[in-house]
Formats: C-alpha cells, structure tokens, sequence
C-alpha cells in the first residue's frame, strides 16, 4: 500500500470507530436514580430527579406522586419575559389535555413569593404551580434547588416526562405549546 491509501485506510478506521463508541454511548445512557441531579446537557432517557414543593394553598406535591400521567414540568419565573409570554399557551394546552393524563406541573423559581402569588391572582393562572423556594446560588447564578437539579438555568426551561418518570424531551426558551405537533406528541405520549 502506497502512503496515501494507509492514511485514508486510517482515517475511515478512526471516523468509525469514533461513530460506533458514539451510538454505544447513547445507548448505555444511564437512568439517574430518584432524586439524583442531572449531569448531562441532554437528559432524555433519564429519570426525572424526585422533588417535593408545596402550592399556594399550601398542599404539598412530589413528582413521583404524577407517575402515570405525562407531566410537562416547567420552571419559569414572574421577572422572566419570555416565561410570561409563553404562559398562556401552558395554560391552553393543558385546558385541552386536563381530561387525559397529561399535567403541567409550573415551578416558580422567584425568590419573591409575594411577587410569584400577585402574578398567579392579577393573570388568573389555571394549572399546577408551585415555587421553588431559595437556596445558595449555584455557579450559574440559580438559587431554586430543584431547578438547579435538573440543571436549569436558563428560563423558562421546559421537560416532557412520560408516565413511567423518564425524561423525553427538553425545551430551552418560550415555546407555543399549542403547535400541532407538540399536540401530537403528547397525544402519543398518553396512549
């Protein structure tokens, strides 16, 4: 062999190999055991991390209590404009999902609580929220703890979880969620 075919012949050995450990990798991804923070920047395949929060009335709610439902859980905040743009689509979807297994669960990560109850009473929200009380800031500058366990930071930051707890999908940012495909997939993800 001549030097070029033995560099290409090592070149394609390389590149495949580097697909393959890929594809082995993703396919090994590891469940995070309840209550475990998330490492990876894209969870789906993982356990949702278990949390407790309480919700303006005071009633307490775990996620694990949701398992067998599709749970959409957002976290948001009252000084977040996107998070207050995209609410009203929230609301919608789940008005039209509220008969199916499907529930927004809406986590609040204001450190004001009295901002957070002045926004769920003047914008008259009608879903599932709770807030996410302080804690030390983490290195992204995030001082809710469940939401700094799902790794969120940026917001609002949206995870479809399916009936059995397993994260399926993540959105960064506002989203419509009326749009017919996220529809359709979470008509699928009820069946």
């Amino acid at each position: 062999m001549n030097r070029n075919t033995t560099v290409l012949v090592v070149v394609i050995f390389v590149v495949a190999s580097m697909l393959l450990a890929g594809h082995f990798i993703s396919q090994r991804r590891a469940a995070a055991p309840a209550g475990a923070a998330l490492t990876s920047a894209d969870p789906a395949g993982r356990a949702a991390p278990d949390f407790e929060l309480k919700s303006i009335d005071g009633k307490s709610y775990k996620l694990a209590d949701l398992r067998g439902k599709a749970v959409l859980l957002n976290f948001w905040a009252t000084w977040c404009p996107p998070c207050v743009e995209e609410m009203p689509s929230l609301v919608q979807m789940q008005k039209k999902f509220q008969s199916k297994d499907v529930i927004v669960l809406a986590v609040s990560v204001d450190d004001d609580p009295d901002a957070y109850h002045k926004f769920l009473k003047d914008h008259a929200i009608n879903l599932l929220t709770v807030r996410d009380p302080g804690g030390p800031k983490t290195d992204q500058g995030v001082n809710a703890p469940v939401a700094s366990r799902y790794g969120t930071f940026k917001f609002p930051e949206t995870y479809i979880i399916d009936r059995s707890g397993i994260i399926r999908r993540k959105f960064i940012g506002a989203i419509d969620w009326n749009q017919q495909e996220i529809v359709e997939y979470l008509s699928r993800l009820q069946s």
